[in-house]
């Protein structure tokens, strides 16, 4: 079985385009037969291909909200992302407490499990029990990132579980201690993209998930909407668990502001994490800590939201000085110190280009491939349906194209056939040959 995803395609939908396979940062597309199809070992789910796709034809599979009707005590652990969803709210516990009017028994807050998290990772970068520069492993696009392109740099990943993860330990805990049976207990975490999806069905660095479900943050959007109109002042609850520092995580910077590590950098988009990415991995980059977000804008930006990166930033500031300022907490302690928060497994090289598991077969690929590439225009323009031309190189010494799907190749086979066509119509059998007298 390859490496599992949760971005899809709709061929239907697929006009055989070359938008995302140009984009993809593990050249994990291809487009074979006017389709594109997605190579399920490289897929890191970090969305690109969704974001580029101009006819719709990428998404991300959820999990439906009928779902959370299979559980008696249903709990929802929603992103702080959601709150920059819905124009003019400032205090999160309005959006908390319309989750539970939709049908949710309890609502726990990733942002706290941040803050804790926030925590730990300070203890181990101080401890020096991680290479530096440390690289976070909040966002799981970035962990598959660093697994297929930059296997050097897998000992600098901090090996903690994310926040969505730490959150949905602490909350079965709580609730098995308060005499709910753990088969009756469904978590399910309000996603802002398809990474967080993959990360809870296939787990790469842990034994299960304690996350139950995951449900589109546009799903839960539109439901939650006319709930929050009809709220009353009187209504609210206080749910609110974070503080303005584990929400702020939700934007790029917010992890390593939260840290209070002086040395650090945050990088956003997928594009950019590469070049940094690419200067870690050279010894080039002076700093402690680096924060890695596959979205622009960090999670704000993630292909499941509803509203623009850029606007979800901008409210993401006023909800913080909201929380500052206003803010109502519940006084509630989840945090259990038996409860771990490391890494059962650690990652493994998982390097993209593999062209054979016996190492002479591989040996002699890798020399065939450098024969295609050296006669290939290297001009990397993605009409032959991969991404560039050592993609496409690759592509033939295993089988799956041939050189002449490249156009200029195609181009030079068709003009050496119509040469020799020209010289076959010169030469005619004796019986008919006419001769000038």
């Amino acid at each position: 079985m390859g490496v599992l995803h949760s971005v899809t395609l709709d061929r239907e939908r697929c006009i055989g385009c070359t938008d995302c396979i140009k984009r993809c940062p593990t050249e994990a597309i291809r487009v074979r037969n006017s389709k594109a199809e997605i190579m399920d070992e490289r897929c890191i789910d970090c969305g690109m291909c969704i974001r580029v796709c101009k006819s719709n034809a990428k998404k991300a599979t959820t999990d439906s909200l009928d779902k959370i009707n299979k559980y008696k005590y249903k709990v929802a652990i929603p992103a702080p992302t959601f709150y920059t969803q819905f124009k003019k709210i400032r205090d999160p516990n309005i959006i908390l407490t319309a989750l539970k009017k939709l049908g949710f028994d309890e609502v726990f807050e990733v942002a706290r499990a941040a803050e804790i998290v926030t925590e730990y990772s300070k203890e181990i970068i101080e401890s020096n029990k991680v290479v530096k520069p440390v690289i976070s492993s909040a966002c799981p696009a970035i962990v598959k990132l660093v697994e297929m392109r930059f296997p050097s740099l897998i000992p600098n990943v901090l090996p903690i579980v994310s926040p969505k993860e730490a959150i949905a330990r602490y909350a079965r805990n709580y609730l098995l201690k308060k005499g709910i049976p753990s088969k009756d207990i469904g978590i399910f975490f309000i996603s802002p993209c398809a990474a967080k999806v993959t990360n809870s069905r296939y787990p790469q660095t842990i034994d299960k998930s304690e996350v139950d479900g995951i449900i589109s943050m546009k799903d839960v959007y539109l439901k939650l909407v006319p709930i929050i109109k009809k709220l009353q002042p009187e209504d609210v609850e206080v749910l609110q668990l974070a503080t303005s520092e584990g929400v702020g995580w939700a934007a790029s910077g917010g992890e390593g502001i939260a840290s209070k590590i002086y040395n650090h950098i945050a990088v956003d988009g997928i594009e950019n994490v590469i070049k940094i990415l690419e200067r870690a991995e050279n010894g080039k980059l002076d700093v402690e800590f680096i924060e890695c977000l596959a979205c622009t804008n960090g999670c704000l930006g993630g292909p499941l939201t509803v509203e623009n990166s850029f606007v979800a930033t901008n409210r993401m500031s006023k909800i913080k000085k909201y929380i500052n300022l206003k803010g109502k907490m519940r006084s509630l302690d989840l945090v259990d110190s038996t409860i771990s928060l490391d890494w059962d497994y650690n990652l493994k090289n998982k390097q993209m280009l593999k062209l054979d598991n016996d190492m002479s077969k591989a040996l002699q690929k890798m020399e065939s491939l450098e024969e295609i590439f050296d006669t290939l225009p290297k001009i990397d323009c993605g009409s032959c349906g991969a991404p560039t031309c050592r993609a496409l190189a690759e592509d033939i010494v295993q089988g799956n194209a041939n050189i002449e799907d490249c156009i200029f190749m195609l181009r030079e086979k068709v003009r050496l056939m119509a040469q020799d066509m020209v010289s076959l119509s010169e030469k005619m059998p004796p019986s008919i040959r006419y001769f000038d007298k």
